[in-house]
């Protein structure tokens, strides 16, 4: 559903990322992993068209992200780091603004925007003031947001910084949803970046993991569990450089 094709970005003389290649389709969650300052959110931009790369593509659907970017912008949802919301206006009203900005007809917004609240827990909601709600609520909105045009690509980056356990829980168990098969909604190919090893744990299938713009890893989660090895045993290997005995092994007596 999307592809990176040997994606590069320099920044001056910094390579930020270097001929990063992957795809992903409908109804994976891909854990996209990486230390801080690793590439992920250049990349995340990057595949949402916000950046260009200094060389490389982005194909989401059989459209190139930059020979047709109005045709493949439609196919991908994006929540930022900082969601991007207008605290003033309620949540309906925010989500028929961004329904309208990504081209929805207007006959099409209220049912759309009715989707976008039920499947994101938002129908009580609905006429709050989002300055109003919390911030595990805000979250909430912007994943809205990001799904409000029914794309079948979801790009989130560190969807889950700075809630509460309770929270967290919630947000998970949202992107979870949005990934299964469901009669009458679109199963969506999400990618989530973040630094958090519990929470790829807990919600990705697949993990991709980069360090210093590089592809390290790339392979299924149950794969690398049946063979014993955990998250913290490939984060310190493949990131930190550190060996350490997988599961069953053991150490030195």
């Amino acid at each position: 559903m999307i592809e990176a094709k040997q994606l590069s970005k320099r920044f001056g003389d910094r390579l930020a990322v270097d001929q990063l290649s992957f795809s992903i389709e409908r109804g994976e969650v891909v854990g996209f992993l990486g230390p801080n300052g690793a590439g992920k959110t250049t990349t995340m931009r990057m595949l949402t068209g916000f950046t260009p790369p200094s060389s490389g593509k982005v194909i989401v659907g059989g459209h190139d992200l930059f020979e047709e970017p109005a045709a493949a912008r439609r196919l991908v949802g994006y929540l930022p780091e900082t969601p991007p919301l207008y605290p003033e206006m309620t949540v309906a009203g925010y989500l028929r603004f961004v329904a309208r900005i990504q081209g929805l007809p207007k006959r099409d917004c209220a049912e759309a925007v009715d989707r976008a609240m039920e499947r994101c827990g938002l129908k009580e909601q609905r006429r709050r003031i989002i300055g109003d709600l919390s911030k595990g609520y805000r979250q909430r909105v912007g994943i809205a947001q990001a799904i409000v045009h029914s794309p079948p690509v979801l790009i989130l980056d560190e969807p889950t910084v700075g809630l509460d356990p309770a929270q967290i829980s919630d947000i998970r168990d949202l992107i979870a949803d949005l990934s299964s098969a469901r009669e009458g909604e679109l199963q969506h190919a999400v990618i989530l970046s973040t630094h958090i090893l519990p929470e790829v744990e807990a919600i990705c299938r697949r993990i991709i993991m980069i360090q210093e713009g590089t592809k390290r890893l790339d392979r299924p989660l149950d794969e690398l569990k049946a063979e014993g090895q955990t998250l913290q045993m490939l984060f310190a290997r493949e990131i930190v450089g550190e060996q350490v005995p997988s599961a069953g092994q053991g150490g030195a007596a």
